[in-house]
């Protein structure tokens, strides 16, 4: 072989090498925990800034390494093309200027925002999913008004107060949108057990909403949502007057809300919690409405009794006296490991995000 052609094959095979290095997922896990360790000493230097770099790159790159999401969204198409941008992005000062309990809540809400468009939740930049931070200051998470739910990440979410002011912009100079602000804030202000608000459009959700049946008892997922309540439809919702309308309709104990001719909304004490509701919601929509197509009208359906059939959670729950009928969703607890009562578990989702 000539020299030149030599020098070519051998600067390939050097190529190929550092490139398995580099996709190695010990390597990445390896570099990652070497650059905590020097942030958590306070000392930046040159070479530090080089290997944060190439984690970032890394991070952006490995979910190429994986097959495209089955299900419909923006984020199916980004992920078949190497371009998810990573859910926790809250690195060196960012990083800092949140406590552990926020930073825990806008990684697990962003994860949330790109779960919904895995599973074709998502409408463009339209509607909302929030967490509130914490109970003392009245603050809750939302995404800016203008990105995707596929470019959604921990940094770039927006911390506002009741009153609608902008405590925290984030790392994007967006605003907020004002509807999303009026149906949330409302929320919150009522039920200050609730901690996370779901808002979504599906083309089911928005099928059941227009009937005057509303959500029929003809499947588990429907029994398992407890008492749904339900909100007419009166245009976009920025209308002040309109919150006490939600608040009264939502009532102090539902955890599902069916807005007429619109939409679907859960609310939960933890964001585990509202990703269930929302979870059964939609796959009871679906159920109702293929059924009603395929039966020829709810006369020919087989109802089931909520009273008779007692609404069980699918996960375990801790020992009581019986008398509820919703699971129970613990936060961390001893010494920082989760209730076994949580079956799904946003930190998996931030393993490859």
């Amino acid at each position: 072989m000539a020299p030149d052609l030599r020098q070519d094959f051998n600067m390939m095979e050097q190529k190929k090498r550092v490139s398995m290095i580099l996709q190695s997922p010990a390597f990445c896990e390896e570099l990652e925990t070497m650059i905590q360790d020097q942030l958590k000493k306070g000392k930046t230097p040159t070479s530090l800034l080089a290997l944060q770099q190439i984690a970032d790159f890394m991070t952006t790159s490995m979910p190429s390494m994986y097959p495209a999401a089955p299900q419909g969204g923006m984020a199916a198409l980004n992920m078949s093309l190497g371009m998810v941008t990573p859910v926790n992005d809250l690195r060196g000062s960012d990083s800092i200027s949140y406590d552990k309990g926020e930073k825990l809540l806008r990684c697990k809400l962003a994860a949330f925002y790109r779960l919904a468009d895995l599973f074709g939740w998502s409408e463009l930049i339209y509607n909302h999913l929030t967490v509130r931070v914490n109970s003392d200051e009245e603050r809750f998470l939302i995404v800016p008004f203008g990105l995707l739910y596929s470019e959604v990440t921990a940094s770039s979410l927006v911390k506002i107060n009741l009153q609608g002011e902008i405590v925290d912009r984030g790392s994007t100079n967006l605003g907020v949108n004002q509807a999303g602000f009026t149906l949330h804030s409302a929320i919150y202000a009522a039920r200050p057990d609730v901690k996370c608000v779901i808002h979504i459009h599906t083309p089911a959700g928005a099928a059941v909403s227009a009937m005057k049946c509303g959500l029929l008892p003809i499947s588990p997922e429907a029994l398992s949502l407890g008492e749904v309540a339900y909100h007419d439809y009166h245009g976009i919702l920025v209308d002040e007057e309109e919150s006490t309308l939600i608040q009264r309709n939502l009532g102090p104990n539902s955890k599902v809300l069916i807005l007429r001719n619109h939409g679907l909304v859960s609310v939960g004490e933890t964001v585990e919690e509202a990703f269930y509701y929302i979870h059964n919601l939609v796959t009871a929509c679906e159920i109702q409405v293929r059924t009603l197509a395929s039966a020829g009208g709810p006369d020919n359906l087989v109802m089931l009794d909520p009273k008779k059939y007692k609404s069980r959670p699918r996960v375990p729950e801790p020992a009581g006296d019986g008398s509820s009928t919703h699971p129970k969703w613990q936060e961390e607890k001893n010494g920082g490991k989760r209730d076994s009562a949580s079956s799904f578990r946003f930190g998996h989702i931030l393993v490859f995000t």
